[in-house]
C-alpha cells in the first residue's frame, strides 16, 4: 500500500512539474498566481510539496486554476504512470 501511495505522489509531482513546464512558470511564479487568488504559499513551500508530491486536493485545485489547465485527460495519467513503469490493474 505504501508503495502504491508513493506511485501517487509521483503523479501528482510530475503532473504539476510538466503543466508549469509549459507555460514556463517557476516556483516564484507559481506563488505570485497563487497569492492573486488569495493562497499565500512561499516560492520554497510550494517547490517542497511538488518535489514530495503531498498537497491538499484544495491546493492541487487552486495551482491548476492558476496555471490554466484546461483538462487532465485520464489517458495523460495512465501515460505517467506507464513512464514510471507502473501499470494500474484493469
Amino acid at each position: 500500500m505504501q508503495n502504491q501511495s508513493a506511485d501517487w505522489r509521483q503523479l501528482v509531482q510530475r503532473l504539476i512539474k510538466a503543466e508549469m513546464s509549459k507555460r514556463g512558470v517557476k516556483y516564484q511564479d507559481l506563488s505570485d498566481r497563487l497569492a492573486r487568488i488569495g493562497i499565500n504559499q512561499s516560492a520554497d513551500n510550494l517547490r517542497n510539496k511538488v518535489n514530495k508530491g503531498i498537497l491538499g486536493a484544495d491546493l492541487l485545485l487552486q495551482i491548476i486554476t492558476v496555471l490554466n489547465v484546461r483538462r487532465i485527460e485520464r489517458d495523460d495519467l495512465l501515460d505517467i504512470f506507464a513512464d514510471m513503469g507502473v501499470r494500474l490493474p484493469e
